[in-house]
C-alpha cells in the first residue's frame, strides 16, 4: 500500500472517531463534532505518517 493511501485511511478513521468522540461525553452540538472531526482527522494523518515512516 502506498503511503498516501495509508494517510488518507488514518484521516478517515480518524476523523470518524473524533466526530464520533463528543457524543460519548454527552455533547450533541453539530461545533462539537466538527471540532472532534477535525482534531481526529488531524491526529489520524500523524500517527499514519509515524506509522508507515
Amino acid at each position: 500500500m502506498s503511503r498516501k493511501k495509508f494517510i488518507i485511511i488514518g484521516m478517515v478513521i480518524g476523523s470518524i472517531a473524533g466526530g464520533y468522540a463528543p457524543v460519548l461525553f454527552g455533547a450533541d452540538s453539530i461545533s462539537a463534532s466538527l471540532i472532534g472531526s477535525t482534531i481526529g482527522g488531524l491526529l489520524g494523518i500523524w500517527g499514519a505518517y509515524k506509522l508507515y515512516g
